[in-house]
């Protein structure tokens, strides 16, 4: 199960490979639009995917730690070291990020704090894990494109058990919520955002599947996964629509899935798991999955755009 682990971590830092970065004007009057669903775009996977990167790291290291899990083995994360503490109430691991992730698509530095009270253990149902992020500068490689994180999330461990044991287990279930995640964008501009989603992990023939849905519900909308105030001032919320699906039997990709941008000027709605003619599909093999972002334009025209991931 430990290469399932490296190889977890490694797929859901690669969800940020699903940036809008290829949407283009169709017309003069989409202008203001088209900027503003990039942008949006482009944060929200970029902050959920390496938030979810941190969780998976966290999952890999308390699993193997003796006071957190009563565990096995040492483990790793490829670019950070780890140190050990305690005080009267928690245990605490410290995470120093010191290099690129075991991908090699980003860079990481800074610290995340894990704490988990002192008489629990992670794999106790209700066990709850407060990660904190100090100065985390994520940068991506290919464009140098970074984000920094501060501020906590409390990680649920639901169900109760670990994820070394999910093949017997088949479902463990985790609940992650922060009520001020604090991001700072490579141009300067600084935000509070909210999470609140849940990831249940299931086991199969084909191995392990991790569907995500939002949990937050506000007026009539529910399945909110994250929101707040995006780097040009306004208000959003992204909804899970359906549940995103990342399978083992498709290395680790993102195989289905329907998020909805709110408040923004149009809804935006994106849909994974397609095919090059925007239907859904099956794993492709060695080929691309794509996705089809759909919004209504100024003059009440609706727009699409299918684009590989």
């Amino acid at each position: 199960m430990k290469k399932n682990y490296l190889i977890l971590v490694m797929a859901f830092s690669a969800i940020t490979l699903f940036t809008i970065t290829g949407c283009k004007k169709s017309a003069a009057e989409e202008a203001d639009y088209t900027a503003d669903f990039t942008v949006q775009s482009e944060d929200q996977t970029f902050v959920s995917a390496e938030d979810d990167a941190v969780s998976n790291d966290a999952n890999t290291i308390i699993e193997a730690d003796t006071a957190f899990a009563g565990g096995r083995t040492e483990s790793s994360v490829c670019d950070a070291s780890i140190t050990r503490s305690s005080t009267s109430a928690s245990k605490i691991l410290t995470i120093t990020y010191n290099g690129q992730n075991c991908a090699g698509k980003h860079t990481r530095t800074g610290v995340v704090i894990l704490t988990l009270p002192k008489e629990k253990r992670w794999k106790d149902a209700g066990a709850q894990l407060s990660i904190t992020y100090q100065n985390l500068k994520i940068s991506r490689v290919g464009d140098n494109k970074s984000i920094i994180l501060n501020g906590t999330k409390t990680i649920t461990n639901v169900s109760g058990g670990e994820l070394a044991s999910l093949a017997t287990l088949r479902t463990i279930t985790h609940s992650i919520t922060s009520s001020a995640l604090s991001i700072t964008f490579d141009d300067g501009a600084k935000r509070d955002w909210q999470i609140a989603k849940q990831r249940v992990f299931t086991y199969n023939n084909n191995g392990i599947v991790v569907s995500t849905r939002g949990t937050h519900i506000e007026g009539t909308a529910s399945n909110i996964s994250e929101w707040g105030t995006n780097r040009l001032g306004k208000v959003f919320s992204t909804r899970i629509a359906e549940p995103l699906v990342i399978r083992k039997d498709c290395d680790f990709r993102l195989v289905s899935g329907k998020i909805v941008y709110s408040n923004l000027q149009s809804p935006v709605t994106i849909t994974f798991g397609l095919n090059a003619a925007g239907a859904a599909t099956t794993c492709p093999g060695t080929g691309r999955y794509y996705y089809k972002i759909d919004w209504t334009g100024v003059l009440n025209v609706a727009h699409s755009i299918i684009l590989p991931y």
